[in-house]
């Protein structure tokens, strides 16, 4: 299987033009024979708690059929962050797009410390299967809850893909944290960070592979976008790293 991993620098509060840019990047990983792509936390958005009500939406955002298609059309589940709304209020949370079925919604349970002043727990999702394997989720904080990740592993996960905003400043202890992860469960696992400014922090980028004994196969760099693909089946890796892109703010 061949895990792609995508590392973006979000336009504030643009919908819009972090599709066009997803689905740029969503073609490179087409063209290299990806089974899925998975965006970093709040991708579509930027991480702007701020304008989490103004801006959350649902699933069913027509604005996204264009993803269904992708999927649909490429068989490649495509994961994208933004805040869902529902009956309780405003989520983080991941849309998956898998071909040619129902879009779902992961959502982060475990909010970070002063999240829960824009936004309220939300419910994840457990494993999917795609191609003989079985893939966890997880949002940022969430790496860092030891019950997070044994429950993936208890539900047969054999692939731990993490969407985060990681910073400068702290960037370095979660890659630490998810190596942890993956050698203590024998689990593939990668990281899908932002780069650039958002939300006030400066972003680590980083985007990183560990193979199933916790051992780092490879990383972007802290600067630019790029894809990072791992095949699961040879640990062979493609690398793309595209100029950097300027932050609308």
């Amino acid at each position: 299987m061949r895990i792609c991993i995508a590392q973006t620098a979000p336009i504030k509060g643009d919908i819009l033009k972090n599709i066009e840019n997803h689905k740029k990047l969503i073609n490179l990983s087409i063209q290299n024979d990806s089974d899925i792509i998975v965006f970093p936390e709040l991708s579509l958005t930027g991480y702007e708690p701020e304008l989490a009500k103004e801006l959350a939406t649902t699933k069913d955002d027509k604005r996204f059929d264009g993803f269904q298609k992708i999927s649909d059309l490429n068989k490649i589940i495509i994961g994208i962050g933004l805040p869902t709304k529902n009956e309780n209020g405003i989520c983080i949370s991941m849309v998956l797009f898998q071909p040619n079925k129902s879009r779902m919604t992961y959502s982060k349970e475990y909010l970070h410390p002063g999240e829960e002043d824009y936004f309220v727990s939300g419910t994840n999702l457990n494993p999917i299967t795609f191609k003989n394997n079985k893939l966890a989720f997880a949002i940022c904080y969430e790496t860092s809850i030891p019950e997070h990740s044994e429950k993936a592993f208890k539900n047969g996960a054999n692939i731990y893909i993490a969407s985060v905003l990681n910073s400068t400043n702290g960037v370095d202890k979660d890659i630490n944290r998810i190596s942890d992860i993956a050698k203590k469960y024998k689990m593939v696992a990668v990281m899908s960070n932002l780069v650039g400014e958002s939300g006030n922090y400066d972003c680590a980028g980083k985007s990183s592979v560990w193979n199933n004994k916790g051992k780092l196969i490879e990383q972007l760099d802290g600067n630019n976008e790029g894809i990072l693909i791992f095949d699961t089946d040879t640990e062979k890796i493609i690398k793309t790293q595209l100029k950097k892109q300027p932050t609308t703010r």
